[in-house]
């Protein structure tokens, strides 16, 4: 029952890591408003917490409720899909520091100034987070099938 539960904690942590990415997207609209701008660091905020709880139910399956460690250590679809995993990380980094830029125009109830190309890059970004998150569901899919066992 409990590698049932630490598997159902991890599907949870990654449905609302993808939601709130996706609420991020929409709401990341221009012109910029005070109270869109703030909804998006407060949803970076929370979409920064999923990644660790996303992060701390799949370390907490991989060494108690998976297959062992040693299935995934010599298994190249986990070291893929855990890459992946840390590429998105990194691209969530400049929305990350942009969010985190407009503390004191928010500070000062204003809305933070953003220019185009900045908007077209934090746009880009976040859209290409969301289409790497849709490829690990198929990367789990087949690690859990036993494909990627390195066997020599």
């Amino acid at each position: 029952m409990a590698a049932a539960i630490a598997a159902y904690l991890h599907f949870l942590a990654i449905f609302f890591l993808f939601a709130l990415l996706v609420l991020q997207h929409h709401t990341f609209r221009l012109p910029l408003g005070l109270e869109q701008a703030r909804s998006l660091t407060r949803l970076d905020i929370a979409y920064g917490l999923s990644a660790g709880l996303v992060l701390a139910s799949g370390l907490a399956r991989t060494f108690w409720y998976g297959k062992g460690w040693e299935y995934y250590l010599h298994n190249g679809l986990f070291h893929a899909k855990f890459g992946l995993f840390i590429l998105i990380a990194l691209l969530s980094i400049l929305p990350t520091v942009v969010f985190l830029r407009w503390r004191p125009a928010l500070k000062e109830n204003r809305p933070p100034a953003i220019s185009a190309r900045m908007a077209r890059l934090l746009t880009w970004s976040i859209r290409l987070e969301l289409l790497l998150l849709l490829c690990m569901p198929l990367l789990a899919t087949l690690l859990a099938r036993g494909f990627g066992v390195n066997t020599g």
